[in-house]
């Protein structure tokens, strides 16, 4: 669980950061996980550049925001929770009374004690948030609204991680986070946190098939925005994504389909799943919401689904001053570090293998059966009789897993001992 723990406490130390699509919060916490993996790079992409059919949008950043009641008292700080503020809010400082007030407050009515995440990035307004308990108990009074913050020319902030195949391979397996919502832990901080830990495993990789492209982005406008840099390159390269969104709690795991649910990262996906967690909830493209909807856009068709505990939008605590840091915990980060691992590692040894003989091959005497049979010896090389069985050129290694009932992760030691054998050999298809 040391993993787990410490994907926990990152989390822990990035919570209090107010985040938006652009600005200085996302610059600090970019700057955090650069510290862990100093591979990262970071990129500013300027106001106002086109990206497909949107815009950079302006910078926006903020100091300070409250409501003071008459006697000078506080009713709502900032600096208690950042999501008192309505994301991108203009700067502000008036008097106001309770009517005028009332609709500058957003609630969430159907959780009355939570306050909710509440947005405005393409139109320039300035608002508040509190729970609905709180607003409903706001007497009659002279209030004092400000808000310190600043929307201005400046730029949008990425990171990106590139990690070269060790064989030379151009072909890559892309991961996607993102960092731009305030404190919010399932929803915002378990992405970044299993995603950067998962860079930092794959550098130490003494072997690495394939090419690894990592990127940390504000939500949509973000991938939108990578795609317009990157697309034709990553449309020659991407073999399988993934889009990390929601992998701290303990409640289940979630799989959100690719557009046509047939890609490799789909079948990946539904393998590992399956051995990990067989009652994992199941969602079409039609369910999507993250920055799957981007990478599967018509044109751009990379090959991404995505993979979380409990799916953004599905459970209570989403957008809310709820998703705290009691509702992620290690344990919950560390299962989606593995399920990813396993994932990763699943498609690294993903190849067609074609056995090397007829019949079945004499395992005895290359050490790899036993040399006393009785009832029970031969359950140790079951696995591996099994893969040999279907190891007939057709089959990759996910197929032959799904066929036999035996996760991957347990065949490629199998593999890695036939291959050294000359028993099997990868084979080309196309």
């Amino acid at each position: 669980m040391h993993i787990g723990n410490e994907m926990y406490a990152l989390c822990d130390k990035l919570f209090p950061i107010c985040r938006s699509i652009t600005g200085n919060g996302v610059r600090q916490t970019l700057q955090t996980l650069q510290a862990l993996c100093p591979s990262m790079t970071m990129h500013e992409v300027p106001t106002g550049t086109q990206v497909f059919d949107w815009t950079v949008p302006k910078e926006w950043n903020i100091r300070d925001a409250w409501i003071k009641n008459s006697n000078g008292e506080k009713v709502l700080d900032f600096h208690k929770t950042n999501l008192h503020v309505m994301g991108y809010s203009l700067p502000v400082d008036k008097k106001v009374q309770l009517q005028e007030l009332l609709p500058l407050i957003h609630t969430q009515p159907d959780q009355p004690d939570a306050i909710p995440y509440v947005t405005s990035y393409y139109k320039e307004r300035y608002g508040f948030c509190m729970s609905q308990n709180q607003k409903d108990a706001l007497p009659e009074d002279l209030y004092h609204i400000h808000i310190d913050s600043e929307l201005k020319d400046g730029s949008l902030t990425y990171g990106e991680i590139l990690i070269p195949s060790t064989k030379g391979n151009e072909e890559e397996i892309f991961l996607s986070t993102y960092v731009c919502h305030p404190s919010m832990s399932n929803n915002e901080l378990s992405g970044p946190a299993v995603t950067i830990h998962l860079a930092k495993w794959l550098l130490k990789k003494k072997r690495r098939r394939y090419r690894y492209r990592i990127i940390f982005i504000p939500e949509t406008i973000g991938s939108i925005t990578y795609l317009s840099q990157h697309l034709p390159d990553m449309k020659k390269r991407v073999r399988a994504g993934f889009n990390l969104s929601c992998v701290g709690d303990d409640r289940t795991y979630s799989y959100i389909a690719s557009r046509y649910g047939n890609t490799l990262a789909d079948k990946v996906a539904q393998n590992v799943l399956f051995f990990r967690y067989p009652e994992y909830k199941r969602y079409s493209f039609l369910q999507r919401g993250s920055d799957e909807r981007q990478y599967n856009a018509p044109g751009v068709d990379l090959p991404v689904c995505a993979v979380c505990r409990s799916k953004y939008s599905e459970y209570p605590e989403y957008h809310t001053s709820k998703d705290n840091m009691g509702l992620i915990s290690p344990s919950g980060l560390q299962g989606a570090y593995e399920v990813y691992r396993d994932m990763i590692e699943a498609l690294e040894y993903n190849d067609y293998y074609q056995v090397q003989c007829l019949c079945e091959p004499q395992l005895g005497k290359r050490g790899l059966y036993p040399t006393i049979s009785q009832k029970g010896s031969y359950d140790e090389v079951k696995s591996m009789t099994n893969f040999i069985a279907y190891a007939d050129g057709t089959n990759d290694l996910l197929d032959i897993s799904n066929i036999i009932g035996v996760p991957v992760r347990q065949l490629i030691p199998v593999v890695d001992k036939l291959l050294k054998e000359g028993l099997i050999k990868r084979v080309q298809r196309d």
